[in-house]
């Protein structure tokens, strides 16, 4: 890569859109762009937003005095498309007509794609990509199996910052990602733990609304009994039920709050209810985590424990005294996403990983 040329990574979110400019390995600009409800009122799906955001960044890169005819390769965050292996995907016009119509869903990161394609339309030798979507789904057949052939269990996960991670700790170790077996546990609003087998992630609870672990936001895996009792109770909508699941289900539920530093607080304190939930939502981590290395056949190089609430010691302590005797346990808090999105971005440039046609 010359000296002058430029990275942008793009991650929209739903009252946000973050943008990060990278020289080589260097970040050169980040900005987190925060957007009003009275900004987005008029869009009536998000899709219809992405002019809008497009000009937005335009504008802070004319603003921090950055030469936009530089930007060689521009990463936006993966959106909700159909189920695809892990890497980083040229945007053509499939994956286009995919985010635009949300394959598998409206959301913001469906954005990513889209402002990165227009942009790199109007930037002569510039490319748009994508890189490791919720999506990814590198599950094996017997990880699809539910229990009832009318549901099949499906791959969406915190890729992004899981793959990012799981490459950052190879190195550490001076190994291959590819080499190596690993669970991973992205502890953030919602929770996923991965297993990692050779560089495929083969088997992951559901995190968006469905298994696993509950989180600040979520419930996690409920008693089908009770939980169909509570849907034709009378008392909810589907939406409400929907609500209760994801985004006012886990500590919000329990204790108000979706700030697990807030929850540790309220422990330290002294408030035997929070600490009870605390513990249990590190309880219920562990178990993924020792169900996962199960899938791995107990051969695990090591348990990596990442994203947000992995500042929190207390709650790390938790769960890696109920996990240490499977492997060692590393922690890597908080999560990169704009460095994850454009080093995928530079790996492509440099011809280290090829970029991938989405079908």
């Amino acid at each position: 890569m010359r000296k002058e040329d430029l990275i942008l990574a793009i991650n929209p979110g739903s009252t946000s859109t973050k943008i990060a400019v990278f020289r080589g390995t260097k970040e050169v600009f980040l900005k987190t762009i925060k957007h009003s409800s009275g900004d987005l009122a008029e869009y009536k799906k998000i899709t219809d937003q992405y002019g809008f955001r497009k000009n937005i960044i335009l504008d802070e890169l004319k603003n921090a005095s950055l030469d936009v005819d530089n930007i060689r390769v521009i990463v936006g965050r993966g959106g909700v498309v159909r189920p695809i292996p892990s890497g980083v995907y040229l945007v053509n016009e499939r994956l286009m007509d995919d985010l635009k119509i949300g394959y598998l869903g409206q959301h913001a990161s469906n954005l990513g794609g889209l402002i990165a394609q227009d942009l790199a339309s109007a930037i002569k030798g510039a490319k748009a990509y994508i890189a490791d979507p919720v999506v990814v789904d590198e599950l094996e057949d017997i990880a699809r199996i539910s229990g009832h052939p009318e549901i099949e269990r499906v791959s969406i996960f915190h890729a992004l910052n899981q793959k990012a991670i799981a490459r950052q700790h190879a190195k550490l170790v001076s190994r291959q990602y590819e080499d190596l077996n690993l669970v991973i546990a992205h502890l953030g609003g919602g929770i996923s733990v991965g297993a990692h087998c050779k560089g495929r992630v083969i088997d992951v609870n559901q995190a968006l609304d469905g298994d696993g672990p509950f989180s600040p936001e979520r419930t996690g895996t409920l008693p089908s009994g009770a939980l169909v009792t509570l849907c034709f109770s009378g008392k909810y909508s589907e939406e409400e039920i929907r609500r209760m699941i994801t985004g006012q289900g886990g500590l919000v539920a329990y204790l108000g709050t979706n700030d697990a530093y807030e929850v540790e607080k309220m422990a330290h304190a002294g408030d035997e209810k929070a600490q009870l939930i605390q513990d249990a939502m590190a309880y219920q981590v562990a178990k993924e985590i020792g169900g996962m290395s199960t899938v791995l056949k107990g051969e695990v190089d090591a348990i990596l424990l990442t994203g947000g609430i992995a500042y929190g010691k207390p709650f790390v302590e938790a769960v890696s005294e109920r996990v240490r005797h499977i492997a060692p346990v590393f922690v890597y808090p908080a999560e990169d996403e704009m460095r994850a999105l454009a080093m995928n971005g530079l790996m492509v440039y440099n011809g280290e990983v090829e970029g991938l046609v989405y079908k």
